[in-house]
């Protein structure tokens, strides 16, 4: 925690600095003036010198508004490091979430990084945020009160020597007791977002097959969990403020007693007395708040390892040393050449998702990938993509190795409409600049008009700026799949990647569009992963996958005469179509 706290700090040192002074002279401050009211109480009021009264009653005024404003100052600085830190971390982890390829992401899993991200950064910003306005006060008051306290009499601080120690045992015994808690609750929130993550995005299913009962007990196991380990966690913390009021209440009449036997012998004045109990007060305090700190530390810890978790995490695609920008030149093919891929490269029983891949995709030609489900087509994309990078062979484009050329210089190229379409809450324009920020209006227009979506958003209110919902939801699955299409048109890149982007288009839509792409992509690498032969026949090339191996390369026709799996999926569709 303190590594991680430090390196989160460390642009805040100015800050730091200043809470710092603001806070000694705020205690400081504090603590002096008892010591001035006892003199008013023994030499003001007892000797009726009222003259001295009004004078150090004017000092006590000053010094208590200067106390005052600088409260005032050591919170608002503590406050803004406090946010400012907690802006900065949640940068960090989202940027570093961004950079994760897809095996990372799916190592951690979306509800856990959706919790991190969001409930573990607010953890971190209400430690700082406690310790930064009361924590470094509680201190400083705590050890000036002991120093204080013995300078007015050191028979009377036998009391503080005795409360202290059991009030520091108490602190260690309830924090050891509820540590192992926080841990398991965060884990319980990583449990309790996915399940609703679950839920909410799987309603239709669940309504469809009424399994809303199901889903609610579900629901009501994971959070009966979670309440139960907050209520341990409650019950803790509840019974430690209590516990420690009552010593300090028995503390105070402990010194109330010792310090009135002492008054009554003349062995010290009732302004020592008071001053004695004020600063008392002050240790107890700055104690209880201190013990505080110790509650909510292991809490803050727990997610400060999380959130080291995810960014110590080794991205699997990055930007390889001497990586270049690189534009290969015109005509230049996508080979795969004996490309191999695995989730575990390392451990040689799990089985490759690919294995020795080899083809290659020609600028104005249509290479299209199909095979049965788990055959590898997917993969293939993303290894284009760079979401994933090879494990075995490489993929080529021209003479260099795409893992030669940085990513933002290689993606800048690529166009990619994924199997799932999805659209980001915003406008349709937010969505369509997605691949393009500086786009006109007329580009954006041309885009949609090629992938057969200019007609329906020229037809809907707002146009180009109609709000889209999250997800794209508020429109159809083929509206859909026709606007992430329009997206990658946007960009114009010179590698068209289209993963089973047709599946949702009529006959007569996916005909004229195919016509409207194959002119736009005449001088660009176009592939196509398919499902429907009807869909991939009239490519130029057909790569045929099974289980993670190319059973064939060719035209509809040569595979139809050569390639046995290929046969089989021609079979099995038409089989279906006969029975349907």
């Amino acid at each position: 925690m303190l590594r991680f706290s430090r390196a989160l700090l460390a642009p805040y040192k100015k800050y730091l600095l200043l809470i710092v002074l603001f806070q000694t002279a705020q205690a400081f401050l504090t603590l002096y003036l008892p010591t001035l009211n006892a003199g008013i109480i023994d030499y003001g009021t007892v000797q009726g010198d009222m003259g001295y009264v009004m004078r150090v009653g004017c000092v006590m005024l000053v010094l208590s508004a200067i106390q005052f404003a600088c409260n005032i100052a050591g919170s608002v600085y503590g406050a803004r490091v406090a946010m400012l830190s907690g802006r900065d971390l949640r940068e960090r982890v989202y940027k570093k979430i961004l950079s994760l390829s897809q095996r990372e992401v799916a190592e951690f899993g979306a509800p856990t990084l959706i919790t991190r991200a969001t409930n573990d950064t607010q953890q971190i910003v209400q430690f700082f945020l406690f310790l930064f306005t009361a924590v470094i006060n509680a201190l400083i008051m705590f050890v000036g009160g002991v120093c204080l306290a013995l300078s007015q009499n050191v028979r009377l601080s036998v009391v503080i020597l005795v409360t202290c120690p059991l009030l520091i045992l108490i602190t260690v015994f309830f924090v050891r007791h509820i540590v192992p808690f926080y841990r398991k609750r965060q884990l319980g929130i990583d449990e309790l977002n996915g399940v609703l993550r679950d839920q909410i995005t799987g309603m239709r299913v669940v309504r469809a097959f009424n399994k809303q009962d199901f889903e609610k007990r579900k629901l009501e196991d994971v959070n009966d969990r979670l309440f139960g380990i907050n209520l341990s966690i409650g019950y803790a913390t509840a019974l430690l403020v209590p516990l420690f009021t009552l010593i300090v209440s028995f503390s105070k009449i402990a010194l109330m007693w010792l310090g009135g036997s002492m008054g009554t012998g003349g062995q010290v004045q009732i302004g020592v007395i008071n001053a004695f109990v004020t600063y008392t007060s002050f240790i107890l305090s700055a104690t209880l708040m201190e013990s505080m700190v110790f509650i909510q530390l292991p809490r803050a810890n727990v997610s400060a390892d999380r959130l080291e978790e995810i960014l110590n995490t080794a991205c699997s695609v990055t930007d390889g040393e001497g990586a270049i920008d690189v534009a290969p030149p015109a005509g230049a093919p996508l080979v795969f050449d004996h490309v191999s891929f695995s989730y575990a490269p390392d451990d040689p029983n799990v089985r490759k998702v690919l294995e020795d891949v080899s083809f290659a995709a020609y600028p104005g030609q249509t290479c299209a990938i199909i095979g049965s489900t788990g055959s590898g087509k997917s993969t293939i994309v993303n290894l284009i993509s760079r979401t994933a990078n090879v494990t075995g062979g490489a993929i080529r484009w021209g003479d260099a190795d795409v893992r030669d050329m940085t990513l933002a210089s290689y993606l800048r190229q690529v166009g990619i409409v994924p199997q799932k379409s999805y659209l980001f809450s915003g406008t349709l324009a937010q969505n369509l600049r997605y691949a393009k920020k500086d786009a006109t209006d007329e580009e954006l227009l041309e885009a949609l008009r090629i992938a057969q979506a200019r007609d329906f958003v020229l037809a809907s209110e707002g146009q180009l700026n109609m709000q889209v919902a999250e997800g794209g939801s508020n429109y159809s699955g083929g509206q859909r799949q026709r606007l992430c299409i329009a997206r990658a048109i946007v960009r114009r890149p010179r590698i068209y990647l289209f993963d089973d982007s047709f599946s949702a288009l009529d006959y007569a839509t996916d005909q004229r569009l195919r016509a409207e792409l194959a002119k736009t992509t005449k001088d660009a690498i176009c592939l196509v992963v398919g499902q429907r032969i009807g869909s991939i026949k009239d490519a130029d090339q057909i790569v045929v996958m099974d289980e993670g191996h190319v059973a064939g390369v060719g035209t509809h026709e040569e595979l139809l005469s050569s390639c046995e799996v290929y046969q089989q999926i021609v079979a099995s569709q038409e089989h279906r179509s006969e029975r349907g």
